[in-house]
């Protein structure tokens, strides 16, 4: 079945001063050549982790940084402690906060102090309180265009991603 094509109108935004100003206007039919339902362009891998970064992002503000804290956490390693937080607090820490925690317990090897329990040389409620600083600046001001960089960067990114299960509650 066979539809007739609409007509398209072009107004000329020119000021006409003749009262006459049906004159301007042009009739056209549309171009055959175009057709509605063209495929949606293919997305790159690039586009994929780009659109993943946006929506992890997007996630990770949502999640409120808690401002009541319980207890002290003993811990030997910054990991240590972000583990002991996720599972304390529910909740994951972002890609950056987690990239951080690693580098700073990297950053002890080598050192004279290496092997003593990190909680004996840094108050364990500061330590928290620093790694839920990062985590709020991480989650509140990160680009997920400089996530994707990152990701993009890095083959084992996901090994620094936690899982992200929501709570439900009843």
């Amino acid at each position: 079945m066979n539809r007739a094509m609409p007509k398209q109108v072009e107004i000329s935004s020119e000021n006409s001063s003749s009262s006459d100003a049906d004159d301007d206007v042009e009739e056209k039919q549309p171009n055959a050549d175009f057709t509605m339902d063209q495929p949606a362009k293919e997305l790159t891998s690039e586009d994929w982790l780009l659109r993943r970064a946006e929506m992890y992002q997007e996630y990770m503000n949502q999640i409120p940084i808690p401002t009541l804290r319980g207890s002290l956490i003993p811990f030997a390693s910054w990991m240590g402690l972000g583990r002991s937080i996720k599972q304390l607090y529910g909740q994951p820490l972002h890609y950056l906060t987690n990239v951080h925690l690693k580098q700073w317990d990297q950053s002890r090897i080598g050192a004279e102090d290496e092997h003593i329990p990190l909680d004996t040389i840094i108050h364990p409620c500061k330590a928290e309180a620093s790694i839920w600083l990062m985590e709020e600046v991480h989650r509140l001001t990160t680009s997920h265009h400089h996530l994707a960089k990152l990701w993009l960067a890095d083959p084992m990114h996901h090994a620094f991603i936690d899982p992200i299960f929501p709570q439900l509650r009843a």
